[in-house]
């Protein structure tokens, strides 16, 4: 197979990917369609919760096995894991856990999504003030915009690794060595890049993402990340039966967290939804991130083309930027892009139809590895006749 081949034969990707068999799925910055090997490996447990207890001998062991296969996804160690979603109950971790002294500022992006807002929105209840980071561009944060709004008593900065309406790209290492030169913390809400491009967690202080989205997986399953040095930090803040020590499960009269991540884990975990996740994790992995990346690119690069040439304009950034995602936005000047969107549902193509907060309505789309020069084509079609009708 060459290494920019899709899943094989198209029989094994509509195996594989059975949401190909009814539509063209490109909705994957959303909530994704599940792979057949999530679905599976999900199916399969619940099915065995039905003949036996849930909590069977496989389970911990499956839990652990998460935990690395998580952590070699974002070159980590499986110790600094938390099994937790959704992205927001992660970043709420972060914001609520550290013990913020009055003054402390948090530079955060105020057009990000809502879940990367509110969290630290809520610290000024507790004395912290937030700087709002301004961009030239919608989404497009760089290192020296960053840079101009640190000031001696910035503590932390929270950013998106992929702004989910542009789909600009931040550069996690540039920025996290700035950051870390400062002495200031670095959060990241990782969902729009984990699983189609590489999200390295050892750049920064602490990361949280669910995996309904590129990673494949499904809703309300993640991953939590809290580099091992922040762990005292970070203090837990959700307390429970599973991340304070409790021998024989009596309580104790002393708190003493559990090692590792699981100390951010109270108690019962989504065990379902970590069987799917860890399914969906794999299957990335053994395609090979760098491959996937490159393949969402040349499907989200043939797909720009296409639209240029039939008058689209674009939100996004251009194919020419190394640092674009899979996420295209874009809208006809011509014609109302609900109606598209319309259109595009009628035809069983699957898009976004997102509104910004300065820029109005657009379409957008978000191809992922497994989708075909085939279906781009196709979706091409469809908007041609839709723009002459």
């Amino acid at each position: 197979m060459h290494p920019l081949t899709t899943v094989g034969t198209e029989e094994e990707r509509l195996r594989s990917f059975p949401v190909a068999r009814k539509r063209i799925f490109l909705g994957h910055a959303g909530v994704t369609a599940l792979p057949s090997r999530a679905a599976e490996a999900m199916k399969s447990y619940v099915s065995s919760s039905s003949e036996d207890q849930q909590e069977f001998g496989g389970v911990l062991k499956e839990i652990e096995l998460t935990r690395r296969d998580s952590a070699a996804l974002l070159g980590a160690e499986a110790s600094e894991i938390a099994l937790l979603g959704p992205t927001s109950l992660g970043l709420s971790l972060f914001a609520n856990g550290i013990d913020w002294k009055n003054g402390d500022e948090v530079v955060i992006y105020g057009d990000d999504y809502p879940a990367n807002v509110y969290p630290w929105l809520n610290l000024q209840s507790r004395g912290v003030v937030i700087r709002w980071l301004e961009t030239e561009t919608l989404g497009k944060i760089t290192p020296d915009c960053i840079e101009a709004f640190l000031t001696s008593a910035t503590r932390l900065v929270a950013l998106a690794s992929c702004h989910f309406q542009t789909g600009w790209r931040i550069d996690v290492p540039a920025i996290g060595a700035l950051l870390r030169k400062r002495g200031i913390l670095f959060s990241l809400d990782a969902i729009q890049t984990l699983g189609a491009f590489p999200t390295p967690a050892t750049e920064v202080d602490f990361l949280s993402a669910d995996a309904h989205k590129w990673l494949l997986g499904p809703l309300a399953a993640g991953i939590v990340y809290v580099a091992k040095e922040r762990f005292n930090e970070c203090r837990p803040t959700l307390l429970g039966s599973w991340n304070i020590k409790s021998p024989d499960f009596l309580a104790q009269k002393t708190i003493e967290f559990e090692e590792g991540g699981r100390r951010y884990e109270p108690g019962v975990l989504n065990v379902a939804g970590i069987y799917g996740m860890r399914a969906s994790i794999n299957l990335i992995r053994e395609r090979g991130i760098e491959v996937v990346s490159s393949l969402i690119l040349e499907r989200r690069d043939q797909l720009e083309t296409g639209l240029a040439s039939l008058g689209f304009d674009f939100l996004s950034p251009r194919s020419t930027e190394p640092l674009r995602s899979g996420i295209l936005t874009t809208r006809h000047p011509g014609k109302d892009p609900s109606k598209l969107y319309a259109d595009l549902e009628k035809a069983s193509i699957s898009a976004s139809y997102r509104r910004t907060r300065d820029h109005g309505f657009w379409l957008r789309f978000s191809p992922h590895f497994y989708n075909t020069r085939a279906e781009i084509d196709r979706v091409l079609d469809v908007l041609s006749d839709a723009i002459k009708s």
